[in-house]
């Protein structure tokens, strides 16, 4: 178990540091909570001072009753607990693949075209050969731009389950290689052996459908929405207001997308099974159920009303009932209340109000009987002051307003405004900095450890990276020290 403090310190700057790396023989709650505060402990760090607390959503996390957060809220009913929303976002688009059949087909079907193309060095060699043909063409004819990294051949990538972040890049480098791929999979089917011909027939099948083409085209853009919500929730010290406002831009796209980009989408789709000669079925004609669907003769509609009801919008609906779901709680409700400190814009979002009830609902252990009387005053000050002040001007983050309030000597005149800000601070938006040091510590056990001749040595190293890390997650500086450290010395036995 991997535990990471993050804090603001005295210049008002956010930080997040690696704290301690624990071996646990179980990971039910009560094994993780008594670690955890052994941890603290043993650095005389009191829980009762914790403010935050972050995991991912796994029911010994998040139980209302049993879990690690509910363990914790009984010592301190301050420490709030905050679901990673890189692990909300992530789950919300797991669950639309699921829940909606034509998807979860379409990836098992993605899957399987994949796996022909790639598993197999001839047919890898095959697909990189006519991915340069058609760029070359595509050249010849003046249909693609020139240039320094341009056109790169490439290969078609995997996705992964767990980092749905990967699935954009599944789908664009198919869509980009999706002639080359029809290629190879059309010479498999009648160059290979009996198990790879049906292999390769299932999978040119599944690619020169229009469902799959259309759920292909769905997917992507749905994906490309989400994706810099993705990105950005993967940055270290990502501001909570910035998160929440994604999340809300990355909702009205998806409604957007609902209400008014049928059109445009379904004729896009359909140039691009023209050009790719993928036969398009007729939109006007009866759609006829897949054999083995019961339905009844008054429910027949047509193929237009079919990819418009049942996938278009079935996937789009599932996935904002996902988000409306999943970024919904009393925690986001707690992130939104205090986009009443966001400097953006001259302070337009400050309210003397808001600032009260954000004490008096969520911080009432924080303030005394007589702070919260003064806050009130102190905040209408604040309101009148800061905004005018040179140096606190045009700042886009909560961070830069402590910072700057600390930098200008204001954190004393309005030293509760500033404990307040301190302690929103310390919402943890995502769990990525926690998941950075396993990354970290993948590249020492296993790319380096399997190439060490000392097995003590590649232990002493496990020890000095965590050090290393401790101190920043520069693994590539690591990796280069250790190399530079064994070309000098000689394994200690």
């Amino acid at each position: 178990m991997s535990v990471v403090l993050r804090f603001v310190d005295k210049h008002g700057c956010v930080q997040e540091r690696f704290f301690d790396l624990i071996n646990v023989f179980d990971t039910c709650s009560l094994t993780l909570k008594t670690e955890i505060s052994s941890v603290l402990s043993r650095h005389n760090l009191d829980v009762q001072n914790l403010r935050r607390q972050g995991y991912d959503g796994a029911s010994n996390m998040r139980g209302e009753w049993n879990g690690l957060q509910a363990l914790f809220l009984k010592d301190c009913p301050f420490t709030y607990y905050i679901h990673c929303l890189t692990h909300r976002l992530q789950l919300a688009l797991v669950s639309a693949a699921k829940e909606v059949c034509y998807v979860h087909q379409f990836f098992s079907k993605l899957t399987l075209i994949v796996n022909v193309v790639t598993d197999s060095p001839k047919c890898h060699d095959q697909l990189r050969v006519a991915q340069a043909n058609n760029v070359a063409n595509l050249i010849f004819n003046d249909q693609i731009v020139t240039g320094s990294g341009l056109n790169q051949i490439g290969t078609l990538q995997r996705g992964k389950d767990t980092r749905w972040e990967f699935h954009l890049n599944y789908i664009r480098s198919l869509l980009c290689m999706f002639d080359a791929t029809c290629e190879v999979l059309e010479k498999s089917t009648e160059e290979g052996n009996f198990s790879t011909c049906g292999d390769a027939s299932a999978a040119y099948d599944a690619i020169t459908s229009f469902e799959f083409v259309f759920v292909l085209h769905l997917m992507r853009n749905i994906l490309e929405v989400s994706h810099n919500l993705y990105q950005a929730l993967q940055r270290k010290n990502q501001d909570i207001l910035n998160a929440l406002t994604l999340v809300s831009t990355t909702k009205t796209l998806i409604q957007r997308m609902k209400e008014s980009s049928w059109e445009a989408f379904v004729k896009k789709v359909i140039l691009f099974c023209e050009k790719h000669e993928v036969e398009v079925p007729d939109m006007n004609a009866l759609h006829i159920p897949r054999r083995g669907r019961t339905r009844k003769i008054v429910d027949q509609i047509s193929v237009e009303h079919h990819y418009r009801v049942n996938l278009f919008l079935a996937v789009i609906d599932t996935q904002l009932q996902e988000f409306n779901g999943r970024f919904n709680d009393n925690m986001v409700k707690l992130l939104t209340l205090s986009s009443t400190l966001d400097p953006r814009d001259n302070y337009k979002f400050f309210s003397v109000n808001k600032v009260c009830e954000l004490v008096e609902r969520f911080y009432p252990g924080d303030f005394s009987d007589q702070e919260k009387f003064h806050i009130r005053m102190q905040a209408q000050h604040y309101e009148l002051d800061v905004p005018n002040h040179v140096e606190l001007t045009n700042l886009c983050t909560i961070s830069e307003l402590c910072q700057g309030l600390t930098k200008t000597g204001k954190s004393l005149t309005y030293h509760l405004i500033d404990r307040l800000i301190r302690l929103v601070l310390t919402l943890p938006v995502s769990t990525a900095t926690t998941e950075r040091f396993f990354s970290a510590m993948n590249i020492v056990k296993n790319r380096l450890r399997n190439k060490m001749e000392d097995e003590l040595l590649a232990n002493c190293l496990l020890i000095y990276i965590k050090k290393k890390i401790a101190e920043r997650f520069d693994t590539d500086y690591i990796i280069d020290e250790f190399y530079d450290m064994k070309n000098r010395c000689v394994p200690v036995r």
